[in-house]
């Protein structure tokens, strides 16, 4: 059971990624499609997407100007995740491979200019 904190909302998490971006509805829709993430487009507001345990805010350029992310996203078969990536248009920046510290990795650009490492954790 998660502790209350009193100053964020139920769910929430102390840091939380807000990522800016043009076209905000088919990001939303590349992130359901390669992470199975799951949160509607809001067009008043913040839209928020959740992927696996985790949140993100996703919001158009306005007095934020739009700027790439940087996300390490821990998947369950991250050679799938990196496939899915790369079926929606992501560019291969490095395909899959054990890391020295045992996370099996890939790392894609989406059309955006985000990157996204791929990863699923291994135990040795």
């Amino acid at each position: 059971m998660s502790k209350r904190n009193g100053f964020t909302p139920e769910g929430w998490h102390t840091l939380t990624t807000r990522i800016v971006v043009q076209e905000v509805p088919q990001f939303v829709e590349f992130l359901k499609r390669v992470f199975a993430a799951t949160g509607d487009y809001r067009p008043d507001q913040p839209t928020v997407m959740t992927i696996g345990d985790s949140m993100v805010m996703i919001s158009e350029p306005g007095i934020r100007k739009p700027m790439a992310a940087f996300l390490y996203v821990y998947v369950e078969d991250a050679d799938e995740i990196y496939r899915r990536a790369i079926d929606a248009d992501a560019t291969s920046l490095e395909e899959p491979s054990v890391m020295p510290y045992g996370d099996q990795r890939g790392m894609v650009e989406d059309e955006w200019g985000n990157i996204g490492e791929i990863a699923t954790y291994s135990r040795k």
